[in-house]
């Protein structure tokens, strides 16, 4: 199993100002739709003459958690992956779900909730992917950062739909539960030439993403804003090698602005269309949508979602 969502980052309200505003020189694409990778050096997204850090990078990889060293209360600020409560990112491109390559829609949304998992306070993100115009899944995931600045993914729900009915969960996985182990999402100081590294690890449900960082100092531009000094991530699951690769994008003090893919049957590819500050108001819709899902997790999970505590409002 892939895990697809832009959950990294990877979901409406009051739009950030000309949604961030345009790169000064650069063009602003006028349409969501993704142009095709060929390689993870080949896309929109074209060197910069930006210099790579010289301090080293630690290679931080999944064997390095340890529980004790995140803080009480989650706050994730890593420049590349930020996750501020409140926040909203759309993503639109295509994606093909075996009815060919249709229109596809990834809404992240960053809650004020905390979920304590395998004795760590993660924020709870809520994302909804809609194919063509119907949601066909909705997923609650739990990230944390630790005190070194390292993010982290520690269990993932999420709900599958078919014709607009919940048709299975099966997908869910929580650290510490059934030998699952959590994975690193983005380091602290990511850089090339470095050590892969897992994301995850729930061997029930041969979830066992990896990922390397492949470049930095890319530009690209997408409807939201054109971007210097993009990283670029590579993402795999080694058990399903036909499966390919997910690229995925990521700009300072943003997250993920670009997703494309290399000998991925489904294609997916996205772009950031807008990131959204969510109102009180509509904050609080999110938080009580991501508390109605907790809900009917708790019902139809009761051997997995139900060991884990309540999320609370942090």
């Amino acid at each position: 199993m892939t895990r697809r969502s832009v959950g990294l980052l990877a979901s409406g309200a009051l739009v950030l100002p000309a949604l961030l505003g345009a790169c000064g020189g650069g063009q602003t694409s006028s349409s969501p739709t993704v142009q095709s990778s060929s390689s993870p050096t080949q896309s929109s997204a074209t060197p910069s003459a930006a210099s790579p850090s010289s301090s080293p990078a630690k290679d931080v990889t999944e064997k390095d958690f340890q529980a004790g060293n995140f803080p009480a209360a989650p706050k994730v600020d890593n420049q590349w992956y930020p996750l501020s409560p409140g926040t909203q990112y759309v993503l639109q491109g295509n994606a093909n779900r075996g009815k060919g390559n249709l229109p596809h829609q990834v809404v992240f949304t960053v809650t004020d909730l905390v979920k304590v998992i395998n004795g760590v306070p993660t924020v709870v993100l809520w994302d909804v992917d809609t194919n063509e115009g119907e949601v066909e899944e909705a997923e609650l995931a739990f990230q944390a950062q630790d005190n070194d600045g390292n993010v982290w993914l520690l269990g993932e729900y999420p709900e599958e739909y078919e014709d607009g009915k919940f048709a299975t969960a099966e997908s869910t996985w929580f650290s510490g539960l059934e030998g699952a182990k959590p994975g690193v999402l983005m380091r602290a100081d990511p850089q090339p030439r470095t050590s892969s590294y897992l994301q995850g690890l729930a061997p029930k449900i041969e979830f066992q993403d990896k990922a390397k960082v492949s470049k930095t100092g890319l530009r690209t531009c997408v409807p939201a804003k054109c971007y210097n000094d993009v990283l670029l991530i590579e993402e795999w699951n080694p058990l399903e090698p036909e499966s390919g690769k997910q690229l995925k994008y990521y700009a300072s003090g943003v997250g993920n602005v670009r997703v494309g893919a290399i000998g991925d049957p489904e294609a997916e590819e996205l772009v950031l269309t807008k990131v959204i500050k969510l109102s009180p108001e509509a904050l609080a819709k999110a938080r009580a949508e991501a508390l109605k899902l907790e809900k009917h997790a708790y019902k139809v999970s009761p051997k997995l979602y139900g060991k884990t505590p309540s999320s609370t409002q942090g």
